[in-house]
């Protein structure tokens, strides 16, 4: 009968929970192997069996960030016919859905949050683009607003946009900064006027005269 299996799934679990809140919640340099190891109650051999090391945990960790965050902007459904390509549907409506689920998630997955986007791994929207990438909804939807002219200028540039303006106020919002009624009307107003911003003339005319008169 051979040795029981102590480096389990289990424990693989334990290590990455472990080690996303403590990179999340301390300085990079104090979380160490023997640290990540004595929280999840492993042993520091685990971690060089299961990852190879620190670095692979920590990849491990931004891996989990980036296929949750993915599968959530994948999960928002697109308002486009895919029967009919000369149906574009709503862009912008599509567009703000993406920004929804993207704070949504960010909100339910903090730590996660924290660690994807809290300077352990870089993320850069206008580099390569996988076929997991995060950024992919958004481009793609983008890409339907340039195609049905609602959008004017560069796709990945459009996208940094709403990214960076994204980012900071789901960031604002994790740290406190802004109270719960403050925070939903900063996104909404913002994400509308982010989006509004890279409109075609024609488009942004016809969104400025729907606006309610103040």
């Amino acid at each position: 009968m051979g040795r029981p299996r102590t480096n389990d799934d289990a424990v693989k679990e334990r290590l990455v929970v472990c080690a996303t809140e403590m990179l999340a919640t301390r300085p990079r340099e104090s979380v160490t192997v023997r640290a990540v190891a004595a929280a999840a109650e492993a042993s520091t051999t685990a971690v060089y069996s299961l990852f190879g090391g620190k670095d692979g945990l920590i990849g491990a960790v931004r891996d989990r960030a980036v296929a949750g965050l993915f599968q959530g902007l994948s999960a928002v459904e697109t308002s486009a016919d895919p029967t009919d390509p000369a149906d574009p549907g709503d862009p912008l409506a599509d567009l703000y859905a993406l920004a929804v689920a993207y704070r949504s998630w960010g909100r339910g997955h903090s730590h996660l949050y924290t660690v994807l986007f809290g300077g352990v791994q870089s993320f850069d929207p206008s580099g390569e683009v996988g076929v997991s990438d995060p950024v992919r909804p958004l481009l793609a939807a983008i890409d339907r607003a340039l195609a049905a002219s609602v959008l004017a200028g560069e796709a990945r540039s459009i996208a940094l946009s709403i990214w960076g303006t994204l980012h900071g106020l789901v960031t604002l919002e994790l740290a406190g900064a802004l109270d719960a009624a403050t925070a939903e009307a900063a996104f909404r107003s913002t994400i509308h006027a982010t989006l509004r911003g890279w409109t075609t003339p024609e488009v942004f005319r016809r969104l400025r005269q729907a606006e309610p008169a103040p």
